[in-house]
């Protein structure tokens, strides 16, 4: 793992220079980071959607008695269940979080929580150095086009943004309730929040003991408490003690956020696979081949196509490209152990160069090629002399796409119906080509782990 740990830590002493360290305000790094965010497309293509949530947010912000022109609230294209704010007024909502809200008040929670980590200084009180590694996080996490949504499970942290303190968090959850209260919202919307993320929680757990995989943990105050944690209850009804001369009618337009949400992407939508055993990555524009019955993953900061059995896999890191230097001068210079068995790559007119690697008994296949960035390949095996030919394979069949392929992707997308006669969330589930399809439907529409939705009701499916 040594080559794959010291190339993704090269990105943060480049962002660290340019950033000027811990030398540099919290703020900066504030619109540093929404500037990387906005050049590396990362903000969600739905003008209307934007448009929505950032009037949401004004209304929010004006209620706790600011300048809305302080803030900027952005829709991430993203598919992990998160919301997160950064110093300089930026607050964020990841596309994969709305799917699951009810309604325009569970928004404007979410909203209020991350508006109110800002107005208390939450994020300048913390160190220079955390908030610089988390823009590193999200920029790597923008480069690869996706995240796992299993280590993405809240919108109090992740391994993108990491969480708060306790007392912060209720701090937030106080002032975002207030907030709530005086732009018309019911404070009680953000314990219906509490409760999805929980819900989620619990998926996780269950997908975590079927696989074998350690679930994403919760920061903060609802690693521990449940969604009817007494000191949270009291803090958040506590809004409803304001005079009722600071309340506001429900700004709600009946309808208003389920046409916004309707026709939502679901998943991740920047990348695909084939019936042909090829991986397209239509972000980053490249495409590589793999064996027969493979599947390929996403996750934060790698791409990882794996045999059936976990028999063997490769692991496609990313970074930024440096002109100077060769394919081979830097795999030289991160790998461990000895390499043999050299060679330049050039399949359609890419510059690159493969190896194998030794170390401790353990050999490995290695690459780089640029391509844009420069991607880094680690193939490893149970029986490597066995498998090697399949994973120098999978490298030189990496190649840029054609730009009729980059039209093939099928992103699902939520769709909203009114329940017909004997329909069940088994049988809705049925048709809708997703992993988990029933869970999933059951956790964006409130019926997790059971429970049935009634003939007429309007609910979320994903198509």
């Amino acid at each position: 793992m040594q080559y794959l740990t010291r190339h993704l830590l090269a990105p943060l002493v480049i962002l660290l220079l340019t950033l000027g360290a811990g030398q540099v305000q919290a703020e900066s790094i504030g619109d540093e980071m929404y500037r990387k965010m906005v050049e590396e497309g990362a903000v969600y293509d739905d003008p209307e959607l934007q448009a929505y949530v950032t009037r949401i947010g004004r209304s929010l912000v004006t209620s706790a008695k600011r300048d809305p022109d302080d803030f900027t609230f952005t829709v991430i294209d993203s598919p992990d269940i998160n919301a997160f704010a950064t110093p300089g007024g930026y607050v964020y909502m990841n596309r994969g979080l709305l799917a699951y809200l009810d309604n325009e008040a569970e928004l404007a929670g979410v909203l209020s929580h991350e508006i109110a980590h800002i107005t208390a200084n939450h994020s300048t009180e913390r160190q220079t150095a955390g908030i610089a590694n988390k823009v590193l996080a999200t920029t790597v996490y923008i480069l690869t086009g996706s995240g796992d949504l299993a280590d993405a499970s809240t919108m109090y942290g992740t391994e993108l943004v990491s969480g708060y303190g306790r007392d912060q968090e209720l701090e937030a959850d106080g002032l975002g309730s207030k907030y709530m209260f005086k732009a018309g919202y019911d404070p009680e919307a953000l314990l219906e929040v509490i409760g999805v993320l929980k819900d989620q929680e619990m998926f996780q757990r269950v997908k975590a003991k079927e696989t074998g995989k350690k679930v994403g943990s919760y920061h903060g105050l609802y690693a521990t408490h449940p969604r009817n944690d007494k000191r949270l209850q009291t803090v958040i009804r506590a809004a409803n003690e304001l005079q009722s001369d600071e309340y506001l009618e429900s700004p709600e337009v009946p309808g208003e956020f389920q046409r916004h949400l309707n026709g939502l992407v679901w998943g991740a939508s920047l990348q695909g696979q084939r019936p042909e055993n090829r991986f397209y990555h239509n972000k980053l524009k490249f495409t590589f081949a793999h064996p027969d019955g493979w599947t390929v993953n996403t996750a934060a900061q790698q791409i990882i196509a794996s045999a059936p059995d976990g028999s063997a896999s490769v692991t496609i890191s990313i970074r930024r490209r440096d002109p100077a230097q060769s394919p081979q001068a830097l795999m030289e210079s991160l790998a461990s152990g000895t390499l043999a068995g050299g060679k330049a790559l050039a399949q359609a007119g890419l510059k690159g160069y493969t190896a194998t690697s030794s170390s401790a008994g353990i050999s490995k296949r290695l690459a780089v090629i640029d391509y844009r960035y420069t991607y880094l390949f680690e193939g490893a095996a149970r029986d490597f002399a066995a498998n090697d030919a399949d994973l120098l394979a999978i490298v030189e069949s990496f190649r840029p796409m054609h730009p009729k392929e980059g039209k093939a992707s099928e992103p699902r997308y939520v769709q909203y119906i009114q329940v017909p006669r004997g329909a069940t969330m088994a049988s809705l589930a049925s048709s809708s080509r997703i992993p988990n399809a029933e869970a999933q439907l059951r956790l964006i529409n409130g019926f997790y782990p059971r429970g049935e939705p009634r003939v007429g009701d309007w609910i979320k499916i994903i198509k």
